[in-house]
C-alpha cells in the first residue's frame, strides 16, 4: 500500500496497527522460515513429544506445551550437527525455528486431546479397540480442523485484540535470547536463562516421583526416589479448613509450589489474575460449603474422594460443580464479545477496510484456504462420525459447527490466563449432545470429542501464531508448517496408543487416567439425560450465563467502567480451576504489578524475559521427565 492511497483513505486503527507491524517488526522477508529442514525436524520432535503427551494425558489428565521444548531441542541440535560438519551446515534461523515449533506444536499437542479422552473413555465403554482407520482418521480429521479454525481467530484475537497469550510469549522470547547479540539483549537472556534454571529446578523435584515409580527396580529411579524424600516438593501446600462442614475438605485450597503459574500471572496482568482468584474464592469458600452442607451437588456427581493430606477425612472438588456456571460464563461472554465485534471481525476475515485492502493481506492465510480445507474435513468426520459411531448426519454437521464456538472460547482463555479449559468444555458438549441423543453413551463421546479435540485444537495453536506475530513472520508459511504437523502427530500417536493399551485391563492398571473417566462418568450420568443432572447445576448454567452476556455489553457500552469490573472470561476461569491455580496466576501479577510501580523500566525490561523463563523452565524439564518415562513406558509395554 502507497503512501499517497494511504494519505487519500485514512486506515482504522487495526489497520494501523497491521501496518506499524508490517514496517517495523515483520522479518518474513529476510530470512528463511518453512523449509524442508525444519517441518522435518519439527515433525519428528512432535512425533515424540505427541506420546509423551499421551502418556501424561493418561497418567496425569493434562499434557504439557510443546514449543518451547521444541525449540531448545532443535536449537542444540542443529547447532551440534554444525560443529560435526566442521561449518557446513547453516545455522536455523530464528524464523525456521520457530516454524519448526509450529510443526512441532501441532504434531504434538492437536493430535492426542481425543485419544488421552474420548477415545480411552470410549475404551473403556465397548471393551475392544476401534479399527486403526477410525482413530487415525478422527485424531487426523479433528487436529485438521483445529488448524483450519485457527486462522479466522488468530486475525481476531491476535491482530485485533492484542491478547498476551503467555506460553507463546514466553516462546518467543526463548527464541530470542538464543539468537540474542549486544548487551541489552544478553542482560534479557540472562533473565530468562536465570528464569528457566529457577523454574527447572521446581519442574525437576516437582517430577522426580514420576521418575522413581517408572524406574522402580532400577539404579536411576532409586536415586530419584531419594532426592525426591531429601527434598520434597508438595504437590500442594494445604489451607486450613475453616468453612467446610466436618470432616470435609475442599479438594485444590492451598498454594502449589512451583512457578510456571506464578510465571504465566506476571505476564497477563492483574485484572485478569485477580479476576480469576475472585472467581475461584466464590466457588470454594462461599459456594461449596452451602451446596455440600445440603448434599445435593457432589454426592450425585460423585465427586468425594479420600484427601491425600488428612487420612480419614473426606474431600469434594469444587470445579467439578463449577465447571457448569464457569463454562456458561465462559461461552456467553465469548459469544457476546463476538456479536458486539461482528463489524470488525468481518472486516478482518475479508483483510479489508472501508476504502483500503489490509497493509497485511498479501500475508494472511486467504479466506479461501479456510473454505477450501473445512469443507473436505467436515464431509470425512460426518461420513466417519456415521461409519464408525452411528452418529447421524445433522448431529454430525452439528458437532462440527459447535467446534467454531467452542474453539472462541477456548482460543480467548488461552489468549487472557494461558488455561485451555478443553475438560471443561468437554463436559457442556457432552450436556448438549445428551439433550440430542439420548440413551447413546458412544455418541455423547465421540461427538463431544469432536467438538472439544478441534477446539482445543485451535488454542493450542493459536500460541504458536502469537510467537509468530511478535517475531515478524510470515503467518501464511507458519499455518502451512502447523497442517504438515497433523500428518506426523497422526502416524506417531495411532501406534503409540495401541502400545499403551494392549487391554482394558493393562490400561485401567497401569494409569489412573482422570481425564478418561471424567468423560466415561459424564457419559453415564447422562445416559438417561439431562434430568440425571441436579438441579443447582442447571441454576449455575443461567446464572453464568447471564452473567457472561452482562459484563461485556457493560465494558462495551461504559468502557470507563471496565477498569473496575471483573473480566468475563477470568471469572468463568476462576470457577473450572482449582483454587491453588488461581492464586498462583495472582500472586505472578502481584509481583509483576508491585515491580513496575518500584521501577517501571526496570520491569518493562526484564519482567517478562523472566517470566517467560520460569514457565519455559519448569514446562521444559517436566516435559524432559514425561518424556524419559513414556520412553519408558512403551519398553515395558512391548515387553
Amino acid at each position: 500500500m502507497s503512501d499517497e492511497t494511504t494519505a487519500k483513505n485514512p486506515l482504522s486503527d487495526v489497520e494501523e496497527r497491521d501496518l506499524k507491524w508490517l514496517r517495523e517488526v515483520y522479518q518474513g522477508d529476510h530470512q528463511r522460515q518453512l523449509t524442508w529442514r525444519a517441518v522435518l525436524t519439527g515433525g519428528v520432535l512432535g512425533m515424540l513429544l505427541s506420546v509423551s503427551n499421551l502418556y501424561t494425558t493418561l497418567k496425569l489428565g493434562w499434557g504439557f506445551g510443546v514449543a518451547i521444548t521444541a525449540c531448545v531441542i532443535s536449537y542444540v541440535l542443529w547447532n551440534a550437527m554444525r560443529t560435526l560438519t566442521g561449518g557446513r551446515l547453516s545455522q536455523m534461523s530464528m524464523l525456521e525455528n520457530n516454524c519448526m515449533a509450529s510443526a512441532a506444536s501441532s504434531a504434538g499437542m492437536s493430535t492426542g486431546g481425543t485419544v488421552g479422552s474420548a477415545f480411552a473413555a470410549l475404551f473403556m465403554v465397548q471393551g475392544y479397540h476401534q479399527p486403526w482407520w477410525v482413530l487415525a482418521g478422527m485424531v487426523f480429521l479433528t487436529a485438521s480442523l483445529g488448524v483450519f479454525l485457527a486462522i479466522p481467530m488468530k486475525r481476531q484475537m491476535i491482530n485485533q485484540d492484542q491478547l498476551p497469550f503467555p506460553s507463546g510469549i514466553a516462546a518467543a522470547e526463548t527464541l530470542r535470547s538464543l539468537y540474542s547479540e549486544g548487551k541489552d539483549a544478553m542482560r534479557k537472556a540472562r533473565s530468562l536463562l536465570l528464569g528457566i534454571v529457577v523454574g527447572g529446578v521446581f519442574g525437576i523435584l516437582k517430577n522426580l516421583g514420576s521418575l522413581a515409580e517408572t524406574f522402580a527396580n532400577n539404579t536411576f529411579g532409586k536415586i530419584a526416589g531419594w532426592i525426591s524424600r531429601v527434598v520434597p516438593i508438595p504437590d500442594l501446600l494445604p489451607f486450613p479448613n475453616k468453612f467446610m462442614p466436618n470432616g470435609i475438605r475442599s479438594s485444590g485450597f492451598g498454594f502449589e509450589p512451583g512457578v510456571l503459574m506464578i510465571g504465566a500471572g506476571m505476564i497477563i496482568g492483574l485484572r485478569m489474575a485477580l479476576s480469576m482468584l475472585l472467581g475461584s474464592v466464590l466457588l470454594t469458600v462461599v459456594l461449596a460449603p452451602i451446596i455440600t452442607s445440603q448434599d445435593i451437588t457432589f454426592a450425585s456427581l460423585a465427586d468425594y474422594k479420600v484427601s491425600m493430606w488428612h487420612p480419614g477425612m473426606e474431600e469434594v472438588i469444587p470445579r467439578r460443580w463449577g465447571v457448569w456456571g464457569g463454562t456458561s460464563l465462559m461461552v456467553f461472554s465469548s459469544l457476546t464479545s463476538f456479536a458486539l465485534q461482528w463489524r470488525t471481525l468481518v472486516r478482518a476475515l475479508q483483510m479489508k477496510g472501508s476504502k483500503n485492502v489490509s497493509p497485511v493481506a498479501h500475508l494472511e492465510v486467504p479466506m479461501t484456504w479456510l473454505w477450501i480445507g473445512l469443507v473436505p474435513i467436515t464431509i470425512g468426520l460426518v461420513i466417519l462420525l456415521k461409519i464408525a459411531f452411528n452418529v447421524g448426519f445433522v448431529l454430525g454437521l452439528f458437532a462440527v459447527a459447535m467446534s467454531f464456538v467452542l474453539s472462541l472460547v477456548a482460543c480467548r482463555a488461552t489468549g487472557e490466563a494461558d488455561t485451555t479449559p478443553v475438560g471443561a468444555m468437554g463436559k457442556v458438549t457432552q450436556l448438549i449432545y445428551a439433550m440430542l441423543a439420548r440413551n447413546n453413551t458412544v455418541v455423547n463421546l465421540m461427538a463431544a470429542g469432536t467438538t472439544a479435540s478441534a477446539a482445543g485444537s485451535a488454542a493450542d495453536l493459536l500460541t504458536d501464531l502469537k510467537s509468530g506475530y511478535l517475531l515478524g513472520a510470515n503467518p501464511r508459511q507458519q499455518f502451512l508448517a502447523q497442517f504438515s504437523g497433523v500428518f506426523f502427530g497422526t502416524l506417531s500417536i495411532v501406534p503409540a496408543w495401541y502400545a499403551l493399551a494392549p487391554s482394558v485391563e493393562s490400561l485401567t492398571k497401569r494409569f489412573p487416567m482422570p481425564s478418561a473417566n471424567a468423560w466415561k462418568a459424564m457419559a453415564d450420568l447422562l445416559a438417561n439425560g439431562v434430568g440425571e443432572l441436579p438441579h443447582s447445576s442447571m441454576w449455575a448454567v443461567l446464572i453464568g450465563g447471564m452473567i457472561g452476556i452482562v459484563l461485556p455489553i457493560i465494558e462495551a457500552k461504559k468502557p470507563s467502567l471496565s477498569r473496575f469490573l471483573p473480566s468475563a472470561m477470568g471469572l468463568g476461569l476462576g470457577f473450572v480451576v482449582d483454587f491453588s491455580n488461581s492464586l498462583g496466576f495472582a500472586i505472578g501479577a502481584v509481583i509483576a504489578w508491585m515491580w513496575a510501580k518500584r521501577s517501571a523500566g526496570h520491569a518493562g525490561a526484564y519482567s517478562i524475559p523472566l517470566a517467560s523463563g520460569l514457565v519455559a523452565g519448569e514446562s521444559l524439564f517436566a516435559a524432559i521427565i514425561a518424556i524419559l518415562c513414556a520412553a519408558a513406558g512403551l519398553i515395558f509395554a512391548a515387553h
